[in-house]
């Protein structure tokens, strides 16, 4: 009796390490609440559909509503729902904690981008500018904790100001204002330079036909005077800018014969 009263302690407890494992290797939280049938459909079975279903249950029940809403819409927009998610959001996060909210916002700003949202876009990044401008960002402290590609890592407020300013500035590009782009990114520089907006900020003078400006801009990428100017995208983005700047700016030689002709032609 106590041999087999060992061997089941002993069976439970590898049950038991092995469900730890399990949970450690898909990233799926432990329990058997609604939000957690949602993680394991949407983490484990693949099955976006079903975990939606799970994650309005979380969210109707109570349970992890902050992590349900922002999870259900980011499911949602991978599967072609961003108008539901967009709704899902402006309705129920009013359920969501204060700290939750930033997270909410930015899921948003990426949903009113993918489904061409200009206008809401631009609003929404001014409103969260406003916040840090007031002292409001971050619920008050000056770092945040970020995740990208499964990693965490500290955004600072001068940084976070920066990536909200080159978002605000792709905005107004897709409405084709450049000029108001261009003053975005220009700050946006000040406060904490990359490569990306600076290829940005490149295309912006293009399109406002400023070619030398925007050689400029772009040759410092690739002599590699700004963070992130080593990434193999942004080197390859900024040589392909540069080659429309030279096919659509004339020659110097050309534009003299050009203005000598037009200046024979008047007299």
């Amino acid at each position: 009796m106590e041999g087999s009263s060992k061997r089941n302690t002993a069976c439970c407890s590898k049950t038991e390490k092995e469900k730890d494992l399990f949970h450690v290797i898909h990233k799926v939280p432990c329990g058997d609440g609604p939000y957690v049938k949602a993680k394991h459909a949407q983490l484990v079975h693949k099955d976006p559909e079903t975990a939606i279903v799970w994650f309005w249950k979380a969210i109707n029940a109570g349970d992890k509503v902050d992590s349900a809403l922002k999870d259900m819409a980011v499911v949602m927009k991978q599967v072609d729902r961003t108008e539901e998610a967009i709704e899902a959001i402006r309705s129920f996060r009013s359920r969501c904690s204060k700290q939750a909210q930033e997270s909410l916002d930015n899921v948003l700003i990426d949903l009113y981008k993918k489904c061409g949202k200009v206008e809401e876009q631009i609003d929404l990044l001014k409103r969260k500018l406003r916040l840090i401008y007031q002292g409001e960002a971050f619920n008050g402290k000056p770092t945040k904790t970020a995740r990208s590609h499964g990693k965490k890592f500290q955004v600072s407020v001068k940084q976070e100001t920066s990536r909200l300013l080159g978002n605000l500035g792709w905005a107004y590009m897709q409405k084709s204002n450049f000029l108001a782009a261009e003053v975005v990114y220009q700050k946006a520089q000040m406060i904490d330079p990359d490569a990306n907006k600076a290829c940005n900020l490149g295309l912006c003078l293009i399109k406002q036909a400023r070619y030398d400006e925007a050689r400029l801009v772009l040759q410092s990428v690739l002599e590699g005077k700004l963070p992130g100017s080593e990434d193999f995208k942004s080197r390859k983005r900024a040589e392909e800018l540069l080659m429309e700047v030279e096919t659509r700016q004339p020659l110097p030689e050309l534009t003299e014969i050009l203005a000598l002709i037009l200046m024979m032609m008047t007299l």
